[in-house]
């Protein structure tokens, strides 16, 4: 009896932890995305409108088509 029950509590056990990892893989976190680059390109344009203020215009539109490509970027990736 006590052979059957340590074979019965074996197979619980490799199901409760198949059981728990199949949990904790759906439970992990995504990643969320980094928004450094977003902030380093803005302080970039207020610097170059502080001292380039004729072609600040320029820098802005520059900073904008980066921004957006990098935001299709990333969301292509958490997707």
């Amino acid at each position: 009896m006590s052979e059957l029950d340590a074979r019965l509590r074996d197979e619980i056990d490799d199901q409760v932890a198949e059981a728990l990892d199949a949990y904790l893989t759906e439970r992990r976190p995504r990643r969320a995305p980094r928004a450094w680059p977003l902030v380093v390109t803005v302080a970039l344009g207020v610097a170059t409108t502080w001292l380039a203020p004729g072609v600040a215009w320029a820098a802005w539109l520059a900073i904008a088509v980066t921004n957006a490509a990098w935001l299709v970027v990333v969301s292509g990736k958490a997707g």
